[in-house]
């Protein structure tokens, strides 16, 4: 059996894919006004998306505790796979990459290894997807996180959000920042090139942060001789999704190669708010 590979559930993939590529995924527990629940099992977008709505909300978010890890880790081996390599979102937002790391060090660092990938969303996805296709071709435990490590270093994320409250909320960007936004009725588009999330720009209406959000994107693509897959997550804003899929589609014409739309699930509902935008761009080697 080749290196398996698990992820968490935020990197929202596809379910076809999982279930393809063999994918075990982890998730996380989200706590909406006293309910928790898991992510993906439990709760799903919609969930979150009703609470954030009303006038009275409390919403927190957990990382899988390390011996749920450490369950996963030795059932995969038990069954005969010839190690594991664990990617996951990224350590500056959460809890998970410490909680795995602790696990892989209980089973054993030789035979389980944990990737950070400093993003979230088809940000985590691509590099899983990655690890997924080196373990498929045969590679040892070295090559399958070496794979996920460089499709990191070729993957950036881009999101726009109607409100920088909810990271406020979560702690995900800092006050002044939020109060900043809020003050001048700014429109936040937040990028993380080191794993954090950072504003990267500030447009005065969706519309705008939608256009950004696409020139962004083919910037990110790089030069014209390099193919690229494309990710696009939303929250309760499908229509967002099709404009940047299909403003996208068209700006990167036979570059593109696969393209996925996924809703973004309760976690990062959480702590992005109802009307998240959010593009990946991987570059294929």
């Amino acid at each position: 059996m080749p290196v398996a590979v698990v992820t968490d559930s935020t990197a929202y993939l596809p379910p076809e894919l999982v279930r393809a590529h063999r994918l075990t995924v982890v998730p996380l527990t989200v706590v909406l006004n006293g309910a928790e629940g898991l992510e993906g099992v439990e709760t799903f977008p919609e969930d979150a998306t009703r609470v954030l709505s009303g006038r009275r909300v409390t919403v927190s978010t957990s990382r899988p505790a390390p011996e749920q890890f450490a369950q996963v880790y030795r059932q995969l081996l038990a069954d005969g796979a010839d190690g594991v390599v664990s990617v996951h979102l990224s350590a500056e937002l959460s809890g998970t990459v410490e909680a795995a790391r602790l696990a892989a060090a209980e089973v054993g660092d030789d035979r389980v290894t944990v990737v950070d990938s400093r993003s979230t969303g088809m940000g985590l996805g691509f590099p899983v997807l990655a690890a997924a296709a080196a373990a498929a071709r045969g590679a040892d435990l070295t090559g399958v996180r070496q794979a996920a490590l460089d499709a990191v270093d070729r993957t950036t994320i881009f999101f726009y959000v109607d409100t920088l409250e909810f990271l406020r909320r979560g702690g995900r960007i800092n006050a002044a920042e939020a109060l900043l936004g809020t003050a001048l009725s700014v429109k936040p588009i937040m990028h993380m090139p080191d794993g954090s999330i950072v504003v990267r720009d500030k447009v005065r209406t969706a519309s705008r942060g939608i256009a950004r959000l696409v020139d962004l994107a083919v910037e990110a693509a790089g030069d014209a001789d390099v193919d690229v897959d494309l990710a696009v997550h939303h929250l309760a804003a499908p229509q967002r999704a099709d404009q940047l899929l299909a403003a996208l589609t068209e700006r990167l014409g036979d570059r593109l190669h696969d393209t996925y739309v996924t809703e973004a699930g309760a976690v990062i509902a959480a702590h992005a708010g109802p009307g998240l935008a959010c593009v990946v761009l991987h570059r294929r080697p």
